[in-house]
Protein backbone atom coordinates (compact mmCIF):
# COMPACT_ATOMS: atom_id res chain seq x y z
CA UNK A 1 0.00 0.00 0.00
CA UNK A 2 2.62 2.42 -1.06
CA UNK A 3 0.39 5.32 -1.81
CA UNK A 4 -1.15 5.09 1.50
CA UNK A 5 2.33 6.36 2.75
CA UNK A 6 2.78 8.82 0.90
CA UNK A 7 -0.13 10.31 1.76
CA UNK A 8 -0.15 9.51 5.49
CA UNK A 9 3.23 11.40 4.94
CA UNK A 10 1.67 13.88 3.39
CA UNK A 11 -0.82 14.33 6.02
CA UNK A 12 1.08 14.40 8.99
CA UNK A 13 3.57 17.07 7.24
CA UNK A 14 0.42 19.27 6.71
CA UNK A 15 -1.02 19.04 10.23
CA UNK A 16 2.83 19.88 11.10
CA UNK A 17 2.73 22.79 8.91
CA UNK A 18 -0.40 23.75 10.59
CA UNK A 19 1.46 23.57 13.97
CA UNK A 20 4.11 25.77 13.12
CA UNK A 21 3.46 29.01 13.85
CA UNK A 22 1.65 30.80 16.95
CA UNK A 23 -2.12 32.76 16.02
CA UNK A 24 -2.73 34.70 19.01
CA UNK A 25 -0.68 37.82 17.94
CA UNK A 26 -2.55 38.04 14.75
CA UNK A 27 -5.71 36.83 16.08
CA UNK A 28 -5.20 39.68 19.02
CA UNK A 29 -4.53 42.61 16.54
CA UNK A 30 -7.57 41.79 14.57
CA UNK A 31 -9.85 42.18 17.52
CA UNK A 32 -8.18 45.11 18.49
CA UNK A 33 -8.57 46.05 15.14
CA UNK A 34 -12.30 45.93 14.83
CA UNK A 35 -12.32 43.26 12.56
CA UNK A 36 -14.31 39.47 12.07
CA UNK A 37 -12.88 37.35 9.19
CA UNK A 38 -14.82 34.29 8.83
CA UNK A 39 -13.97 31.33 7.17
CA UNK A 40 -16.61 29.02 5.36
CA UNK A 41 -16.53 26.51 2.95
CA UNK A 42 -19.64 26.35 0.16
CA UNK A 43 -21.06 23.45 2.41
CA UNK A 44 -21.05 26.01 5.36
CA UNK A 45 -25.23 26.60 4.61
CA UNK A 46 -25.82 29.10 7.50
CA UNK A 47 -22.61 30.88 7.03
CA UNK A 48 -24.09 31.80 3.20
CA UNK A 49 -27.14 32.70 4.81
CA UNK A 50 -25.76 35.42 6.78
CA UNK A 51 -23.37 36.52 4.19
CA UNK A 52 -25.82 36.75 1.51
CA UNK A 53 -28.64 38.53 3.09
CA UNK A 54 -25.28 40.51 5.03
CA UNK A 55 -27.13 40.19 8.37
CA UNK A 56 -24.11 40.37 10.64
CA UNK A 57 -22.68 43.36 9.19
CA UNK A 58 -26.09 45.63 9.85
CA UNK A 59 -25.60 44.26 13.54
CA UNK A 60 -22.05 44.11 14.07
CA UNK A 61 -21.59 47.83 12.81
CA UNK A 62 -22.79 49.61 16.07
CA UNK A 63 -19.97 47.54 17.97
CA UNK A 64 -17.39 49.23 15.18
CA UNK A 65 -16.93 45.83 13.90
CA UNK A 66 -16.52 44.80 9.93
CA UNK A 67 -16.97 41.74 8.79
CA UNK A 68 -15.10 39.98 5.39
CA UNK A 69 -15.70 36.44 4.47
CA UNK A 70 -13.16 33.67 3.54
CA UNK A 71 -13.76 30.94 1.03
CA UNK A 72 -12.03 27.47 1.43
CA UNK A 73 -11.99 23.82 -0.58
CA UNK A 74 -12.87 22.03 2.72
CA UNK A 75 -12.69 22.08 6.33
CA UNK A 76 -8.71 21.05 7.27
CA UNK A 77 -7.63 24.62 5.37
CA UNK A 78 -10.00 26.45 6.93
CA UNK A 79 -8.67 25.42 10.31
CA UNK A 80 -5.20 25.45 9.47
CA UNK A 81 -5.61 29.29 8.61
CA UNK A 82 -7.96 30.39 11.77
CA UNK A 83 -4.38 28.05 13.58
CA UNK A 84 -2.64 30.58 11.73
CA UNK A 85 -4.17 34.45 12.37
CA UNK A 86 -5.56 34.39 9.01
CA UNK A 87 -9.50 34.40 10.26
CA UNK A 88 -11.17 35.08 13.76
CA UNK A 89 -13.90 32.30 13.16
CA UNK A 90 -14.95 29.30 11.78
CA UNK A 91 -18.05 28.62 10.04
CA UNK A 92 -19.28 24.75 10.35
CA UNK A 93 -16.82 22.34 10.44
CA UNK A 94 -16.95 17.89 9.94
CA UNK A 95 -16.62 16.67 13.76
CA UNK A 96 -13.28 15.24 12.93
CA UNK A 97 -11.66 18.41 11.15
CA UNK A 98 -10.65 19.85 14.93
CA UNK A 99 -9.31 16.92 16.40
CA UNK A 100 -6.63 17.32 13.54
CA UNK A 101 -6.42 20.55 14.10
CA UNK A 102 -5.55 20.22 18.31
CA UNK A 103 -3.05 17.29 16.88
CA UNK A 104 -1.23 20.09 15.56
CA UNK A 105 -1.55 22.28 18.87
CA UNK A 106 -3.75 25.08 17.25
CA UNK A 107 -5.68 26.69 20.07
CA UNK A 108 -9.11 26.44 19.54
CA UNK A 109 -12.50 27.45 21.25
CA UNK A 110 -15.66 25.42 20.83
CA UNK A 111 -18.51 28.42 19.62
CA UNK A 112 -21.70 26.27 18.80
CA UNK A 113 -22.53 22.97 17.47
CA UNK A 114 -25.41 21.77 14.84
CA UNK A 115 -27.11 18.49 15.78
CA UNK A 116 -26.43 15.58 14.25
CA UNK A 117 -26.95 15.11 10.28
CA UNK A 118 -25.98 11.72 9.68
CA UNK A 119 -27.01 11.04 6.38
CA UNK A 120 -26.15 13.97 4.90
CA UNK A 121 -22.89 12.39 4.07
CA UNK A 122 -22.21 8.74 2.41
CA UNK A 123 -20.05 6.13 0.63
CA UNK A 124 -21.22 5.86 -2.94
CA UNK A 125 -20.70 4.03 -6.04
CA UNK A 126 -21.38 3.99 -9.35
CA UNK A 127 -24.79 2.19 -10.34
CA UNK A 128 -22.94 0.19 -12.62
CA UNK A 129 -20.39 -0.67 -9.93
CA UNK A 130 -19.82 -4.41 -9.01
CA UNK A 131 -19.14 -3.02 -6.02
CA UNK A 132 -22.02 -4.12 -3.37
CA UNK A 133 -21.04 -3.96 0.17
CA UNK A 134 -18.23 -1.54 2.40
CA UNK A 135 -16.54 -4.70 2.61
CA UNK A 136 -16.22 -5.17 -1.15
CA UNK A 137 -14.22 -2.07 -1.24
CA UNK A 138 -11.19 -4.15 -0.14
CA UNK A 139 -8.31 -3.35 -2.19
CA UNK A 140 -10.33 -0.12 -3.75
CA UNK A 141 -9.15 3.25 -4.64
CA UNK A 142 -11.46 5.27 -2.27
CA UNK A 143 -11.83 8.73 -2.58
CA UNK A 144 -12.54 11.08 -0.08
CA UNK A 145 -11.39 14.79 1.83
CA UNK A 146 -8.55 14.44 4.38
CA UNK A 147 -10.02 15.05 7.78
CA UNK A 148 -13.53 15.83 6.55
CA UNK A 149 -16.45 13.83 8.31
CA UNK A 150 -16.17 11.69 5.83
CA UNK A 151 -13.13 10.66 6.51
CA UNK A 152 -14.54 9.36 9.95
CA UNK A 153 -17.32 7.85 8.20
CA UNK A 154 -15.17 5.48 6.50
CA UNK A 155 -12.75 4.19 8.93
CA UNK A 156 -16.55 3.53 11.17
CA UNK A 157 -18.04 1.86 7.76
CA UNK A 158 -14.78 0.30 7.29
CA UNK A 159 -14.80 -0.90 11.04
CA UNK A 160 -17.96 -2.56 11.26
CA UNK A 161 -17.38 -4.43 7.80
CA UNK A 162 -14.35 -5.78 9.55
CA UNK A 163 -11.90 -4.01 7.29
CA UNK A 164 -8.91 -1.39 8.32
CA UNK A 165 -8.12 1.56 6.90
CA UNK A 166 -4.79 0.06 5.56
CA UNK A 167 -6.96 -2.67 3.79
CA UNK A 168 -8.26 0.02 1.07
CA UNK A 169 -6.14 2.74 -1.36
CA UNK A 170 -6.96 6.06 -0.33
CA UNK A 171 -7.60 9.05 -2.82
CA UNK A 172 -7.33 12.57 -0.71
CA UNK A 173 -9.48 14.56 -2.69
CA UNK A 174 -11.40 18.14 -2.44
CA UNK A 175 -14.82 17.23 -3.32
CA UNK A 176 -14.93 18.98 -7.09
CA UNK A 177 -12.06 16.84 -7.96
CA UNK A 178 -13.79 13.97 -6.43
CA UNK A 179 -16.54 14.29 -8.04
CA UNK A 180 -14.18 14.19 -11.49
CA UNK A 181 -12.43 11.22 -10.42
CA UNK A 182 -15.73 9.41 -9.38
CA UNK A 183 -17.28 9.97 -12.69
CA UNK A 184 -14.60 9.17 -14.74
CA UNK A 185 -13.49 5.72 -13.09
CA UNK A 186 -10.65 6.78 -11.61
CA UNK A 187 -11.86 6.16 -8.05
CA UNK A 188 -14.02 2.84 -7.38
CA UNK A 189 -15.91 4.53 -4.35
CA UNK A 190 -17.07 8.12 -2.95
CA UNK A 191 -17.17 9.01 0.34
CA UNK A 192 -18.72 12.46 0.50
CA UNK A 193 -20.87 15.50 2.31
CA UNK A 194 -24.16 17.19 1.25
CA UNK A 195 -24.50 19.30 -0.89
CA UNK A 196 -22.20 17.60 -2.91
CA UNK A 197 -23.89 14.25 -1.93
CA UNK A 198 -27.08 15.60 -3.48
CA UNK A 199 -25.83 16.64 -6.48
CA UNK A 200 -24.45 13.49 -7.62
CA UNK A 201 -27.31 11.82 -6.74
CA UNK A 202 -29.47 13.92 -8.66
CA UNK A 203 -27.14 14.49 -12.14
CA UNK A 204 -25.43 10.69 -11.76
CA UNK A 205 -26.72 7.28 -12.25
CA UNK A 206 -25.06 6.36 -8.35
CA UNK A 207 -25.79 3.65 -5.47
CA UNK A 208 -25.66 4.55 -1.90
CA UNK A 209 -23.39 1.80 0.00
CA UNK A 210 -23.70 3.46 3.77
CA UNK A 211 -24.42 6.40 5.27
CA UNK A 212 -23.64 7.46 8.76
CA UNK A 213 -26.75 5.96 10.57
CA UNK A 214 -25.70 4.16 13.45
CA UNK A 215 -21.79 4.92 12.37
CA UNK A 216 -21.12 8.45 12.15
CA UNK A 217 -23.34 11.11 14.01
CA UNK A 218 -21.84 14.22 11.85
CA UNK A 219 -21.86 16.70 14.09
CA UNK A 220 -20.74 20.32 12.86
CA UNK A 221 -18.94 22.96 14.72
CA UNK A 222 -18.27 26.31 14.71
CA UNK A 223 -14.82 27.46 16.27
CA UNK A 224 -13.03 30.49 17.09
CA UNK A 225 -9.45 31.28 17.96
CA UNK A 226 -8.80 31.07 21.50
CA UNK A 227 -7.40 34.17 21.35
CA UNK A 228 -10.03 36.36 19.77
CA UNK A 229 -13.35 34.34 21.62
CA UNK A 230 -11.31 35.99 24.91
CA UNK A 231 -11.27 39.53 23.36
CA UNK A 232 -14.44 39.24 21.50
CA UNK A 233 -17.36 37.24 23.53
CA UNK A 234 -19.86 39.55 22.70
CA UNK A 235 -19.04 39.78 18.44
CA UNK A 236 -19.33 35.65 18.71
CA UNK A 237 -22.92 35.94 21.01
CA UNK A 238 -24.41 38.20 17.77
CA UNK A 239 -22.76 35.72 15.71
CA UNK A 240 -24.44 32.72 17.37
CA UNK A 241 -27.69 34.21 17.59
CA UNK A 242 -27.58 34.84 14.20
CA UNK A 243 -26.88 31.21 13.14
CA UNK A 244 -29.65 29.70 15.58
CA UNK A 245 -32.10 32.30 13.92
CA UNK A 246 -30.66 30.97 10.08
CA UNK A 247 -31.13 27.38 10.82
CA UNK A 248 -34.70 27.67 12.08
CA UNK A 249 -35.39 29.86 9.06
CA UNK A 250 -33.72 26.99 6.16
CA UNK A 251 -35.98 24.46 8.06
CA UNK A 252 -39.10 26.25 8.16
CA UNK A 253 -38.88 28.39 4.48
CA UNK A 254 -36.76 25.32 2.64
CA UNK A 255 -37.83 26.85 -1.07
CA UNK A 256 -37.01 30.19 0.05
CA UNK A 257 -33.46 28.95 1.29
CA UNK A 258 -33.44 27.04 -1.63
CA UNK A 259 -34.05 29.62 -4.13
CA UNK A 260 -31.45 32.05 -2.03
CA UNK A 261 -28.84 29.14 -2.04
CA UNK A 262 -28.54 27.99 -5.51
CA UNK A 263 -27.57 30.66 -7.59
CA UNK A 264 -24.71 31.12 -4.75
CA UNK A 265 -23.75 27.04 -5.06
CA UNK A 266 -24.36 27.32 -9.10
CA UNK A 267 -27.19 24.40 -7.72
CA UNK A 268 -30.30 23.52 -8.85
CA UNK A 269 -33.49 24.42 -6.32
CA UNK A 270 -34.28 20.77 -5.93
CA UNK A 271 -30.51 19.85 -4.96
CA UNK A 272 -30.20 22.71 -2.42
CA UNK A 273 -33.70 21.19 -0.97
CA UNK A 274 -32.65 17.59 -1.04
CA UNK A 275 -29.21 18.32 1.05
CA UNK A 276 -31.29 20.75 2.95
CA UNK A 277 -33.55 18.84 4.22
CA UNK A 278 -30.47 15.94 5.17
CA UNK A 279 -29.29 18.78 7.91
CA UNK A 280 -30.48 18.94 11.20
CA UNK A 281 -29.20 23.31 10.89
CA UNK A 282 -30.18 23.10 15.11
CA UNK A 283 -27.71 25.31 16.21
CA UNK A 284 -26.96 24.90 20.16
CA UNK A 285 -24.51 25.73 22.50
CA UNK A 286 -21.48 22.93 22.58
CA UNK A 287 -21.84 21.14 26.39
CA UNK A 288 -18.82 18.78 27.68
CA UNK A 289 -20.40 16.04 27.21
CA UNK A 290 -20.80 16.59 23.04
CA UNK A 291 -16.82 16.08 23.79
CA UNK A 292 -16.87 12.64 24.33
CA UNK A 293 -17.46 11.53 20.98
CA UNK A 294 -15.09 13.92 19.53
CA UNK A 295 -12.76 11.54 21.90
CA UNK A 296 -13.96 8.92 20.16
CA UNK A 297 -13.57 9.95 16.23
CA UNK A 298 -9.70 11.35 17.49
CA UNK A 299 -8.95 8.01 19.15
CA UNK A 300 -9.93 6.55 15.77
CA UNK A 301 -7.64 8.44 13.98
CA UNK A 302 -5.21 7.80 16.33
CA UNK A 303 -5.43 3.86 15.97
CA UNK A 304 -4.69 4.45 12.48
CA UNK A 305 -1.75 6.20 13.19
CA UNK A 306 -3.79 9.72 10.94
CA UNK A 307 -2.98 11.99 13.98
CA UNK A 308 0.94 12.48 15.18
CA UNK A 309 -0.27 12.66 18.88
CA UNK A 310 -2.93 12.05 20.95
CA UNK A 311 -5.95 15.11 21.34
CA UNK A 312 -7.40 15.66 24.72
CA UNK A 313 -10.74 16.20 23.28
CA UNK A 314 -12.37 16.32 26.76
CA UNK A 315 -10.60 19.30 28.10
CA UNK A 316 -11.07 22.13 25.42
CA UNK A 317 -12.46 25.84 26.21
CA UNK A 318 -15.51 25.84 25.50
CA UNK A 319 -17.67 29.20 24.59
CA UNK A 320 -20.71 29.96 26.89
CA UNK A 321 -23.56 32.02 24.42
CA UNK A 322 -25.23 33.13 27.47
CA UNK A 323 -23.54 36.51 28.64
Amino acid sequence: MQSFSLDRRALLGSLAALGALSSGLVQGQSAQAGNLRIGLQKSSTLATVLRTRGTLEQLLAPLNVKVSWHEFTSGLPLLEALNLGNIDVSADVADTVPVFAQAAGAKLTFVAQEAPSPSAQAIIVRADSPIQSVADLKGKRVGFAKAAGVHFLLLAALEKAGLSFKDIEPAYLAPADGRAAFERGAIDAWVVWDPFLAAVQKQSSVRLLADGRHLASYQRYYLAGTPFAQARPDVLRVFFSELQKAGVWVKQYPKEAAALLGPVWGLDADIVELANSRRSYEVRAVLPSSMAEQQRIADAFLSEKLLPRRVDALNVPLFKPAA
